[in-house]
């Protein structure tokens, strides 16, 4: 799922100080400091435990995509060229890291990569949620679109260029344009009015039902409605209290996927419709299916979860 937003950095979910202060290499020099722009080697970089230093510094002056994936992991390989070819286009205001978990094991640890690929992106040395799972390219847009918003909020607006290479137009680094309605969207996301969010997704469903993106995208921003107010040990709380109180244990397992919790949101979800009877299942099944788009059909927690729930269907 994709849940960036102003705020969103993990703070207390990551720990990155055992890496931060690693004794490293020297950098290689930023011949373009002078005017603005660092020099990397690659927009694409392969990154491991023991340069990641450099990775989080090269964050001050440009927005990093992390990608963790591994060689045998098949929704790594379909993600992997989305996310080369989007940074790409971005010309050097983006920066590609990544990091195959197997052989570093240190920032597989330190990002929680309990499934992959995940993705996130480092701002000014914070880490920041992005997504996990194979998504497809225009919500991977969308939300690198939306990691450049946040990024110059936090006055992380720089570029790098390619060693050898002359700097990209302005032109030609411009970010291609959304929909009207996904970029009404995205301001009211950005402005915290997620009604009016609902509100234009809704609308480009009723002119093209066939557009995934705003079909995802409205999905995302109904969990966002539905956990903004929410207090966790309040909602625990009352789901401890009630196990078969279905809206007590929605608004726990919206928070656990919100969190990043996916298999705690699932399994007690699955729990639920099993305790419940036939007649009452229906909306436990809605909402089960709502979270697996969300979080992607490709990802492995998802196909465990389907197929626990078809074996309490049949």
């Amino acid at each position: 799922m994709s849940d960036i937003a102003p705020g969103a950095v993990m703070r207390g979910a990551v720990d990155l100080s055992a890496l931060r202060n690693r004794p490293q290499a020297p950098a290689p020099a930023a011949d373009g400091a002078a005017q603005g722009a660092a020099s990397v080697p690659s927009l694409v970089m392969d990154v491991t435990d023991e340069t990641f230093p450099q990775v989080l510094e090269l964050s001050r002056t440009v927005p990093v995509v992390v990608d963790l994936w591994a060689e045998w992991c098949g929704p790594c390989k379909q993600l992997s060229p989305v996310l080369e070819r989007v940074v790409t286009e971005l010309a050097g205001r983006v920066v590609l890291a990544k990091v195959d978990v197997d052989a570093n094991p240190q920032l597989s640890q330190a990002f929680r990569a309990q499934s992959i690929p995940m993705v996130v992106a480092l701002v000014a040395g914070q880490p920041v949620q992005m997504f996990t799972g194979a998504v497809p390219e225009q919500q991977v847009r969308e939300v690198v679109a939306q990691l450049l918003q946040l990024a110059a909020q936090n006055g992380v607006s720089g570029t790098v260029a390619v060693d050898g290479e002359e700097p990209a137009a302005a032109d030609d680094a411009a970010e291609p344009a959304l929909p009207p309605l996904h970029a009404e969207a995205f301001d009211a996301i950005e402005a915290g009015d997620y009604a009016r969010a609902v509100t234009a997704y809704e609308k480009a469903l009723a002119e093209n039902p066939r557009d995934e993106d705003a079909r995802t995208g409205l999905g995302q921003v109904r969990l966002l409605q539905r956990v903004q107010d929410a207090d966790l040990q309040e909602a625990r709380a009352a789901a401890a209290a009630n196990p078969t109180d279905v809206e007590a244990q929605f608004a726990v397992a919206d928070l656990d996927v919100s969190g990043g919790h996916v298999d705690d949101a699932f399994g007690r979800l699955l729990d639920l419709f099993a305790e419940l009877p036939s007649d009452e299942r229906g909306p436990v099944r809605e909402r089960l299916l709502e979270l697996f788009s969300l979080v992607g059909d490709a990802d492995p927690r998802v196909i465990r979860a389907r197929g626990r729930l078809s074996s309490l269907l049949f």
